[in-house]
């Protein structure tokens, strides 16, 4: 059995399991349990499709981790005009690990 839902404007196709990085959730610690109601589709045996979500159906995970993705440089410069700036930027997310589809 596998779904597809939509969590931070992302859609994900996910079964039993599977270990995913999400946008982060904000007040959610390792171990905590989280549930998502914007179930788009259930497949299977028998394919649900929701127009725009199946009404009842939720994915539910467990928090694995909050941390960082991989820096991202970004550099600004102006030719000829002794100019540069660099920055970085670390996009926090959040891996959980599915531990179940209920329609």
């Amino acid at each position: 059995m596998f779904a597809v839902f939509q969590a931070g404007g992302h859609q994900y196709r996910v079964s039993k399991g599977d270990q995913l990085t999400i946008d982060y959730l904000e007040g959610k610690n390792e171990g905590d349990k989280v549930s998502f109601s914007n179930v788009m589709l259930v497949g299977g045996d028998k394919t649900t499709v929701g127009a725009p979500f199946v009404a009842g159906a939720t994915v539910e995970g467990v928090v694995k981790k909050q941390g960082f993705n991989d820096k991202v440089l970004v550099f600004k410069f102006k030719r000829r005009k002794d100019y540069k700036r660099t920055r970085g930027h670390k996009q926090p997310v959040t891996t959980i690990e599915i531990s179940g589809i209920k329609l």
